[in-house]
């Protein structure tokens, strides 16, 4: 399977969730066996050699291939999860949104100085969510911090809201 394959298998849904907005829906690539195994192979790929320690998923989509990433690179799982989900001590980071604010949550225990982490989201549109996450990983003073993306769209410039030492990848750009 190529780029430009699961390209086209991913579904473009129009004025969803409001009018005015073309919907990336990845869920046409995540039934398919052969999009999963590119996804997956390209993401090991990319990591197997940066000592990763932590794979952090933002929620929801986020849970789908990190757990798979974390695995594949002997690596822990940490979900990054909105507020009140989690049921220990948690560590949170408010953002901004659209309209009003939102916040996500790790578990105080997750991460440790020596951490090599992992954020991954399926889909990179305004970065939001992602500077957030960021945000809340530095808090821990981990040693480095990763981003990738299933999907990046180009034209929304989410990338100009992380800091040039956050290396980010992104699999297919819009």
């Amino acid at each position: 399977m190529t780029q430009e394959e699961v390209k086209k298998i991913i579904r473009d849904v129009p004025d969803f969730p409001k009018k005015g907005i073309l919907f990336k829906d990845l869920t046409t690539a995540f039934i398919n066996p052969e999009c999963m195994r590119w996804f997956e192979a390209e993401l090991t790929n990319a990591y197997k050699n940066k000592g990763v320690t932590k794979v952090l998923g933002l929620e929801s989509r986020g849970f789908i291939m990190a757990p798979i990433l974390a695995n594949d690179l002997n690596a822990g799982f940490v979900p990054v999860r909105k507020r009140g989900r989690l049921p220990a001590d948690v560590i949170g980071q408010s953002y901004e949104k659209e309209y009003g604010t939102d916040a996500i949550e790790i578990h105080k225990d997750s991460l440790k100085e020596d951490d090599v982490v992992i954020i991954h989201d399926d889909l990179l549109a305004t970065g939001g969510t992602m500077a957030a996450a960021i945000s809340l990983v530095r808090k821990f003073g981990v040693k480095k911090i990763y981003v990738n993306f299933l999907v990046e769209l180009e034209d929304l410039k989410g990338r100009s809201k992380f800091d040039d030492d956050v290396e980010v990848l992104s699999l297919i750009q819009y």
